[in-house]
């Protein structure tokens, strides 16, 4: 497999990817840089036994949750995402409203159980297709499509209170 075809093929799925789970175009484009870094060290070892997108995708996420927890010993990494997300038709306040919306949501992802946050992450943040998340965790379509819906449901139970 070559590099460059890859990066070439998978760049933009990657970045776009890192993007939606951060919120921040600068964070997506360290975090995308540094996903190309470690598969290029790793391509040979590739096994070919998921799509290599999800396998780009996987690294990605785990550069993600390991920058999320060095950074929150410092500072929320929810609110400093939040703050990098533009809406130009919302006013003052109901950009506030919402960056508190979505703080609550994001807070609430991260201490759902495996495999619903995995799930709920891959279809979301990763725009994976129920058959794909079922591939990757060798299940049905029907399972991933189940765990989403049960993932949503939690969250929003857990955060009507907040929203």
């Amino acid at each position: 497999m070559d590099f460059e075809s890859v990066y070439k093929t998978y760049f933009g799925d990657v970045y776009r990817y890192l993007l939606r789970m951060t919120g921040s175009e600068t964070l997506a484009e360290e975090l995308t840089a540094e996903t190309f870094f470690k598969a290029m060290k790793s391509l040979d070892g590739f096994r070919g036994d998921c799509d290599v997108r999800v396998w780009l995708c996987r690294i990605a996420k785990n550069l993600y949750l390991t920058h999320w927890k060095k950074s929150r010993r410092f500072a929320d990494a929810d609110e400093e995402a939040l703050s990098m997300i533009p809406d130009a038709g919302a006013g003052p306040a109901e950009q506030t409203e919402q960056k508190a919306q979505l703080a609550a949501l994001r807070r609430e992802l991260h201490t759902l159980p495996d495999p619903y946050k995995e799930v709920f992450m891959w279809r979301v943040f990763g725009e994976l297709s129920f058959k794909e998340i079922g591939q990757m965790f060798q299940k049905t379509e029907n399972w991933a499509c189940v765990t989403y819906h049960r993932a949503k449901n939690m969250l929003i139970e857990r955060t009507e209170d907040e929203i």
